[in-house]
């Protein structure tokens, strides 16, 4: 099962998230977004262990459906009036991925399940993440993927309207 303390990488620094206003539906984010199907869970007080350093997200705020927990409204980046106590946590249920939303690349379960945040690295998770460059916006260009510290191109072969599909809901954009 993927269960664990939650965690944010921004700005090249790994943080928790705070418990306060956590519930399921937070959870169903972080589930999606790692691939691990829906929160069976959302646990606070540090259930999984208290995290060390910066505390990311306070008071965050998701409906369920969004791609990611950064996209879910919160009290800003570092924000916080939280102790490492109150650290969230999940539980999932290991299903596949949410419907409308791929399943994203993840490790088996580990004491804490780590979210790189957009400004990190584009759309990441854990040690893949995935970018488009050389576009007119955000949600438009070729399809680079980071993985093992480098960036590379994906190669055409059997692409098609569906691979763009996953590309796309993955980016958050549509």
């Amino acid at each position: 099962r993927c269960q664990g303390r939650v965690e944010v990488l921004h700005g090249g620094a790994w943080g928790t998230v705070c418990d306060d206003s956590w519930d399921t539906a937070d959870g169903d984010v972080v589930c999606g977004q790692l691939g691990c199907g829906r929160a069976a869970a959302a646990p606070g007080r540090a259930h999984f262990g208290q995290g060390t350093g910066l505390i990311l997200l306070d008071e965050v705020q998701c409906r369920g459906n969004e791609a990611s927990l950064w996209h879910c409204p919160h009290d800003g980046w570092a924000v916080c009036d939280c102790q490492h106590h109150e650290d969230a946590a999940v539980v999932c249920t290991g299903d596949a991925g949410r419907p409308g939303l791929p399943a994203a690349p993840h490790r088996a379960a580990t004491p804490s399940k780590r979210l790189p945040s957009s400004s990190a690295h584009p759309r990441a998770f854990n040690e893949f993440s995935l970018r488009l460059v050389n576009g007119h916006h955000r949600c438009e260009g070729r399809v680079e993927i980071y993985y093992e510290g480098s960036w590379g191109t994906v190669c055409d072969d059997s692409w098609d309207l569906t691979d763009a599909q996953v590309v796309c809901n993955q980016l958050g954009c549509g």
